[in-house]
């Protein structure tokens, strides 16, 4: 792992967990949880309170992690056999959690992750998104509709372009969605273009304000571009937090 993408989402992820008492963190799509265990060693560990979980479906990555949690002693660290939607569901977890994060998790894998985290009242996330394939798929479908319709769409008459406008598409949506949701949204790179192409860090702070502008242009952006159908799966948005829960 680039030690980028440790420093990049650090300061956040450390800021967020030193509000809670008892502070939670999730690496969701966690792989070899190799973020989990840099920050369980740098912040929890010293500090002798939190819980980490990491969340993967590949049963010998979760098995391997917990034998070398329990070789270096971390007992605060659990490893779960759960895809991210399953483990927002599970009673394994903490009805809330403190920060989320999902690093390279692949096409729909992300919004699963934002879903969590939502779901969970996360005060943060940091995420990575990669191979985003969902919206381009939905654009190619009603790609000839839409050259009738409209000029914009000569953005993605091409397959390539197709892939191109659906993965900054996606992201822009996205971060649209977190905002509607009640987030701060900051966008910015994860380590340097020579390592890596998917690069982009989209950082989610929850303040408790909705920005209905936010989940105007959201809706706006769907219908131009034909996407009407992803408004009621994944940019669902959710039921505003009872009065008093906002996190401080």
């Amino acid at each position: 792992m680039k030690s980028g993408a440790v420093d990049a989402p650090r300061a956040a992820i450390e800021a967020a967990l030193a509000r809670s008492d008892d502070p939670v963190f999730a690496d969701v799509g966690a792989g070899k949880s190799y973020l989990g265990f840099v920050l369980y060693d740098l912040w929890f560990r010293p500090r002798g309170e939190g819980w980490v979980y990491g969340i993967e479906t590949r049963v010998e990555l979760v098995q391997r992690s917990r034998e070398l949690a329990a070789l270096l002693g971390f007992e605060r660290m659990q490893f779960l056999n759960l895809s991210v939607a399953e483990s927002a569901d599970s009673q394994a977890l903490p009805a809330q959690i403190d920060v989320v994060t999902a690093l390279h998790a692949c096409d729909t894998a992300t919004d699963d992750a934002i879903a969590f985290g939502l779901k969970k009242r996360a005060r943060a996330m940091a995420l990575v998104p990669c191979c985003q394939a969902e919206v381009a798929r939905h654009l190619n479908a009603s790609k000839a509709l839409n050259l009738s319709r409209t000029p914009l769409a000569e953005l993605w008459r091409h397959p390539l372009h197709t892939r191109e406008l659906g993965s900054q598409l996606t992201n822009v949506l996205r971060c649209l969605y977190l905002e509607a949701s009640g987030y701060q949204v900051t966008v910015t790179e994860l380590v340097g273009w020579e390592h890596s192409l998917k690069n982009e860090l989209i950082l989610a702070r929850y303040t408790g304000q909705r920005k209905r502008s936010a989940a105007e242009r959201l809706h706006a952006i769907l219908e131009e571009f034909g996407l009407q159908a992803l408004a009621a799966t994944r940019f669902a948005l959710p039921v505003a937090r009872p009065e008093g829960s906002a996190l401080s």
